[in-house]
């Protein structure tokens, strides 16, 4: 006996080493259901294989097994039950017809001997050995020695499993995994709101913008940026040189139509002709004096100041000073700090379907641990460039009136929602758009 377990342990070397010297899987399967027999005596021999497609890849006695005889349909249903009710990590099982399908089983005599012995090879499939007689445990310790080996030997010589191999594996594994599948498809279904990021500031909802009465120089701005006035207080001046010289003038010519009126009025009462032109000397007065309360408005109109309470809006007062404006030149902006709205840029590139109604939330970027809420007003209808020259959509958004308002001027990130879409869209939108910019479809 001992002299028995010698030969059997030389022979499994053996194997071993001829395993190892095999070229490809092609080669080993022969090996494993031919040269096997060395060791175990076994009337028929399979191998099945879990590549890339689940198959018969050798048996025993044939060079090349045609895969559409019925012998190999038969024994490639066999393979796929066992394989999807045993576990990788279980390296050997005994079976026979009483142990498989009624489908199975009532062909089993036909195909093959009453006992089987499957040896697991691991990821790589499995070695299937069927005799007449029982399998004792000596010779199923020796085959499941025997099949590690091969499955070491086919971890090195079989091709390399890439990521469609073992989706196609996993896939195979049985109709739970199957199920389990289904999980990330119905999550990429799942309706999510569609969203984009927009700069954004906080601006005055009814400024007044305070103009140049006058072309002209200014000569004095009376307030800082962002300071708070009341109404009647000054705000800036105009240089007044050319306007207080007309106003001088002017009422200079009004005293001299006035004396010159007087003296004709008091020739009239003895001389006819000064009478004519007395009417005359009269509509020159009205004229002069009509000029000189113009003059005098203007000269007034050249001190600007605020018509009502609140916060001046510009840059910086030594930009303004001594600056040239022309009428109607917007030198500052007056708002209300208590109604302000929100403005903000949606880049061109990041444009979805926005409608007046549309949720808005504003993040600031001096306190990120706030959030403010609005609601879309309006969106232009056409893309517009703007101060960091970039070409996009300008959006007003209102505040909701239950918060507190956030301060004027403050500026961050505004994420705008738009309609629910999938998840998969949600994700790919980006990806899916510069593919198309590139492969231009």
């Amino acid at each position: 006996m001992e002299q028995e377990h010698n030969q059997s342990l030389a022979i499994l070397l053996h194997l071993l080493h001829r395993a190892r010297e095999c070229q490809g899987s092609a080669q080993l399967g022969f090996v494993m259901v031919n040269e096997t027999r060395q060791l175990l005596t076994y009337r028929q021999a399979a191998f099945w294989s879990e590549g890339l497609r689940r198959h018969v890849a050798s048996l025993s006695g044939l060079a090349d097994p045609d895969p559409t005889a019925p012998y190999l349909q038969w024994l490639h249903k066999l393979f796929a039950h066992l394989a999807q009710q045993l576990d990788h990590q279980v390296n050997s099982h005994c079976c026979d017809a009483t142990s498989m399908p009624d489908e199975l089983a009532s062909e089993w005599s036909a195909w093959l001997p009453e006992y089987g012995l499957w040896l697991s090879l691991g990821e790589y499939g499995a070695l299937f050995l069927a005799r007449e007689q029982p399998w004792s445990d000596y010779e199923i310790k020796l085959a499941e020695e025997l099949a590690h080996g091969y499955q070491h030997a086919l971890s090195k010589y079989a091709p390399r499993r890439n990521w469609r191999r073992v989706a196609l594996a996993w896939l195979q594994g049985g109709r739970y995994r199957k199920a389990w599948l289904m999980v990330p498809l119905l999550v990429c279904f799942f309706p999510v709101r569609m969203s984009v990021l927009a700069h954004a500031e906080v601006v005055p909802s009814e400024p007044l913008l305070m103009r140049a009465p006058l072309s002209g120089v200014i000569d004095k701005v009376l307030v800082l940026p962002n300071q708070r006035v009341a109404k009647g207080d000054a705000l800036f001046s105009l240089d007044e040189t050319v306007q207080a010289g007309q106003y001088a003038l002017a009422l200079q010519e009004a005293l001299a139509a006035k004396e010159s009126f007087r003296v004709n009025a008091q020739m009239a009462v003895t001389d006819d002709k000064n009478r004519l032109e007395l009417s005359q000397g009269k509509a020159r007065l009205e004229a002069k004096d009509i000029s000189a309360d113009y003059a005098g408005r203007e000269v007034v109109r050249l001190h600007v100041a605020a018509p009502r309470d609140g916060v001046v809006v510009f840059s910086d007062r030594n930009d303004w000073q001594g600056k040239a404006v022309t009428l109607g030149e917007k030198v500052m902006t007056l708002a209300d700090p208590d109604k302000v709205e929100l403005t903000a840029w949606l880049p061109a590139a990041d444009a979805i379907d926005l409608r007046p109604g549309s949720l808005v939330t504003l993040y600031p970027n001096a306190s990120p641990l706030n959030a403010y809420d609005a609601t879309l007003v309006r969106i232009a209808y056409k893309a517009e460039v703007n101060d960091s020259n970039l070409l996009a959509y300008r959006m007003q958004a209102r505040f909701d009136s239950q918060q507190k308002l956030p301060l004027l001027g403050q500026m961050g990130t505004a994420r705008v929602y738009g309609d629910r879409v999938p998840l998969c869209y949600y994700l790919l939108r980006r990806p899916l758009t510069a593919a198309r910019q590139w492969l231009g479809w």
